[in-house]
């Protein structure tokens, strides 16, 4: 089933493994000028790869490499005012031929901008014009046609995204420095907040005893409707969880649920998280295991009795909420 299909996507895998067997001088080129220029990156394209190039200018803007796209098209006509002088441009071509690029070109020149070309021959005027050039003439479209920008375009934006991947490697940059740029949503959330920020602290939660009867745990989970309740029976040492999927499967397994109490039915040795992580460190241990845990118990490097001790509770909820 679905030949053309499979046939497409196997040509563009094959193709982006190719390009990482004959990454050369050239890419080692751009990645320098890149990283000597304290400014901003141009990046152009018209049509199929004027998108290819927006996202292109996203991604390095993402990693610290302030990054615009210009519209070979609008450039012409003042969007060139983009440029402060010394601004490398990167240009995407399949055929090397785009006649709004070309027109640009000339006028790059005055402006000292490096020109970096990706293109599909290099034996076309904007390659000629280019100070280095990618070749991707090996990216073949992949189409029943082999007309539609298919591979060339899948095998530009991995050009793109490796020239990033070596920015960020050069640089050291870190998942605090990405999270700098990425402050919002739950991406900013989990690399940003800490679980203490987001956590229901102790004075809020339901907290009982080993001793305590299913009735009193009941009670005390309904005070404090978080999903479990924090088993202390001294010095805020966690002694067990109760959680309400503890209490259910214990009215069903038990007829004798009079007798039962927090130490029958708790989890002596649960998962937990440290009040110090960030919320992408507590969302790993919540989901990252074979079974989705709802709720942590939060704990804090405080040694009482050689044991840490316990400050609150983290639902899978809080971790989202915003």
């Amino acid at each position: 089933m679905f030949p053309a299909a499979k046939d497409l996507l196997m040509a563009e895998s094959n193709a982006i493994g190719y390009a990482s067997k004959i990454l050369d001088e050239s890419f080692g080129k751009v990645v320098e000028i890149l990283l000597n220029h304290r400014g901003k990156t141009i990046i152009c394209g018209m049509g199929k790869s004027g998108h290819i190039a927006k996202k292109i200018a996203a991604t390095f803007t993402s990693i610290g490499q302030p990054s615009v796209f210009l519209h070979p098209a609008e450039g012409a006509h003042g969007d060139l005012g983009v440029y402060s002088p010394g601004d490398p441009t990167l240009l995407l071509s399949k055929s090397g031929t785009t006649d709004e690029i070309l027109c640009l070109i000339p006028v790059l020149k005055k402006l000292e901008s490096k020109i970096i070309s990706i293109v599909g021959n290099t034996n076309s005027p904007i390659a000629k014009s280019s100070d280095v050039v990618i070749d991707i003439s090996f990216a073949k479209e992949a189409d029943p046609l082999q007309m539609v920008p298919t591979t060339s375009a899948i095998v530009s934006l991995a050009i793109g995204d490796a020239i990033a991947a070596e920015l960020m490697s050069r640089r050291s940059f870190s998942k605090q420095d990405f999270a700098t740029f990425h402050p919002a949503g739950q991406l900013g959330r989990n690399l940003l907040l800490k679980v203490k920020d987001v956590m229901s602290p102790l004075s809020s939660c339901a907290v009982i005893k080993s001793s305590s009867t299913l009735r009193e745990i009941v009670i005390a989970m309904t005070g404090f409707p978080l999903g479990a309740a924090l088993v202390i029976d001294r010095d805020d040492i966690l002694s067990g969880l109760v959680t309400e999927g503890d209490i259910r499967r214990s009215l069903k397994e038990d007829e004798s649920f009079q007798k039962i109490t927090a130490k029958d039915i708790m989890t002596s040795s649960p998962k937990y998280v440290n009040a110090g992580s960030y919320v992408g460190e507590a969302l790993q241990i919540m989901e990252g295991g074979p079974s989705q845990i709802s709720v942590l118990p939060v704990m804090t490097n405080d040694v009482v009795a050689g044991k840490f001790r316990v400050v609150g509770l983290l639902r899978l909820h809080d971790t989202y909420k915003h």
